[in-house]
């Protein structure tokens, strides 16, 4: 490949990369000041925590240090980027099922929610939420309030949600039978409620 065709893949690849950034979302969690202790005094930088997320389904966090606050996010940001995961939604405003996940004292519980509940979740979780894209959840935190904990914990709980296709692969069911079986459950337990 000569010259022009690799300026024409950069080229490329560059558009491309624009096209997909344009739509990101971007919070910012925290910014903290760190110090480290050296010989000749002291190390001041700003360490940055930062969620990216489109806002249909995928969502990354990260963190970065830099001697400046605009530099730790932009590396944030930037890291956040490349380590971005998919959740499987229902009906693109809820997670599938209740969750839960634990990251040293940290411990967070997700339950999904019917339509027009809104975020309810504080901090650090609404921030990934709203990157995520969610629009109804009921999130509540228990024991640390470590930002960083909490993130990381809304992560796991996130990665273990599991999508209805892959649950009748498991099975070995077609999807009509478990979706049919949950709405089955529904229906009979509305029935209960109205007695």
């Amino acid at each position: 490949m000569g010259k022009v065709g690799m300026a024409r893949a950069n080229e490329n690849s560059n558009k491309r990369n624009s096209d997909t950034q344009e739509h990101l979302i971007e919070k910012l969690v925290s910014v903290r000041r760190v110090t480290k202790v050296v010989k000749g005094g002291k190390n001041m930088r700003f360490s940055a925590l930062v969620v990216v997320g489109d806002g249909k389904g995928r969502v990354g966090y990260a963190s970065a240090k830099a001697r400046e606050v605009p530099d730790a996010v932009k590396k944030a940001s930037e890291k956040a980027k490349k380590s971005m995961i998919r959740v499987s939604l229902k009906e693109g405003r809820t997670i599938r099922h209740d969750c839960t996940a634990r990251i040293g004292a940290g411990h967070v519980f997700l339950r999904m929610a019917p339509a027009g509940t809104g975020v309810i979740a504080g901090g650090p979780m609404r921030a990934v939420f709203e990157a995520l894209g969610i629009q109804d959840i009921v999130s509540k935190s228990v024991g640390s309030g470590n930002y960083h904990n909490m993130v990381r914990a809304t992560f796991v709980a996130l990665r273990g949600i599991t999508p209805p296709k892959q649950i009748a692969a498991k099975l070995g069911k077609k999807l009509t039978e478990i979706l049919g079986r949950r709405t089955a459950g529904q229906r009979r337990t509305s029935m209960e409620g109205a007695e």
